[in-house]
């Protein structure tokens, strides 16, 4: 059965693909009408910057301020110090107190480019403020009751984990409690009704609403996100170099830029309605375009979100260098076009091998050489594995092979 939202929140998450489940989709519109509501995401500080897998969520965020509610960015400082065990096959590495925070200043850099946090708007928490001081025996008691330990070995998160074999830590199996309770707090504190995160933290966002009804009888709500794979079956926001971070520091504007132009055709009009703010009707035009015109609504997606996270003179700067490199070859470089035939992408193909045949490199003892000192970029991300694999998705419209800073070519199946 077709769920026609009527606030304005639920019917862009309908709309643009964001909403993938809801607890109680009529009864959350409802409040969203009465409005305004508080919602939360959660971030643990596990890295010193946010990737483009965040992004999704981010945006989500973005809407329901755009739309009149009240987002909160709640920072992970007390639950990091335990670690998330969904879908891990082993215990994360445990971060010291400066490690964490030094992260989530990292992190904040990058929220305060999608969210107003004037007075009265958008809030940035730290689930430490109440985890740090609980008293064991208290929570114990007054939390610890409320689960049953029989339904959280029935999570997947956690049933997948146990099913392998794989260790899981009492420290880890207390996470699913604590990110609960950190729901409780929000209600409590901030009227906050409403949890949002990624599909695979719907047993973590159960857990919370239950508790939450539980200790002081709330009506609030969970919304979940599909976990996005690209056209070509890839985890979005996995590249050749590793992860896409969202701090400049980290990732170069032009090397974001370049992440979003490399896009396949198949998936322009669904990121454009995801990680952009422009109109549905137009996203669904660019999307779609065909042949050589879709690269002109890529360079319009690179352009949009790279205008978002890092400044509209960035992504006209990043536009503007791709140009450069790519049609005319770069100020002192030498760019040319290098084919590879689609048999040899069908007989499997690792970058060693793609540089020999296209004479990049002239003996793979050469290709290796190069990638181990760290000489060869794949559309400006440094490649450090010999045994990437390359296939038509990563070569897409045009690769861009670097050797060095001047030595550019395009590699195109042909």
């Amino acid at each position: 059965m077709t769920y026609y939202a009527k606030s304005e929140f639920l019917h862009v998450m309908m709309e643009r693909g964001y909403l993938a489940d809801c607890t109680d989709l009529q009864a959350l519109d409802d409040a969203l009408i009465e409005g305004p509501v508080t919602a939360y995401i959660g971030y643990d500080a596990t890295a010193a910057s946010l990737h483009v897998g965040h992004l999704l969520n981010i945006m989500m965020l973005r809407w329901f301020q755009k739309t009149g509610n009240r987002p909160i960015t709640l920072m992970g400082g007390g639950t990091t110090k335990v670690g998330d065990p969904s879908f891990r096959s082993e215990e994360r590495p445990l971060l010291t107190a400066d490690a964490i925070q030094s992260n989530i200043d990292g992190m904040g850099q990058v929220f305060a480019r999608y969210l107003d946090y004037g007075d009265g708007k958008a809030k940035m928490l730290n689930n430490a403020e109440w985890l740090d001081n609980l008293n064991y025996l208290d929570f114990l008691r007054d939390i610890g009751r409320h689960f049953s330990v029989n339904r959280m070995l029935s999570f997947e998160s956690v049933k997948s984990r146990l099913d392998r074999e794989q260790s899981l830590s009492f420290l880890e199996f207390n996470y699913m409690i604590l990110q609960a309770y950190d729901f409780l707090e929000l209600y409590r504190r901030y009227d906050c009704r409403l949890q949002m995160g990624g599909s695979d933290q719907w047993g973590n966002i159960i857990n919370g609403i239950d508790l939450t009804r539980r200790v002081l009888d709330g009506e609030i709500f969970g919304l979940t996100s599909p976990l996005l794979t690209t056209s070509d079956g890839r985890k979005m926001g996995k590249s050749a170099g590793g992860a896409v971070w969202l701090n400049g520091a980290m990732l170069s504007p032009y090397e974001f830029w370049q992440f979003w132009r490399n896009s396949t055709d198949a998936d322009v009009g669904r990121f454009l309605k995801l990680y952009t703010d422009l109109p549905v009707d137009e996203c669904n035009r660019l999307g779609a375009l065909q042949g050589s015109e879709i690269n002109a609504a890529k360079i319009i997606l690179a352009n949009e979100v790279t205008t978002l996270l890092h400044g509209a003179e960035a992504a006209a700067s990043a536009e503007a260098t791709a140009r450069e490199v790519f049609e005319q070859g770069g100020a002192g470089g030498d760019l040319e076009v290098a084919l590879v035939s689609t048999d040899a992408l069908a007989s499997g193909l690792s970058v060693v091998q793609l540089l020999v045949q296209t004479g990049i490199a002239p003996s793979g003892k050469e290709a290796k050489r190069l990638i181990a000192e760290g000489g060869l970029k794949l559309n400006n991300e440094a490649v450090s594995d010999p045994q990437l694999a390359v296939d038509a998705a990563l070569i897409g419209d045009g690769l861009k092979v670097s050797v060095g800073k001047k030595k550019h070519r395009m590699v195109q199946i042909g």
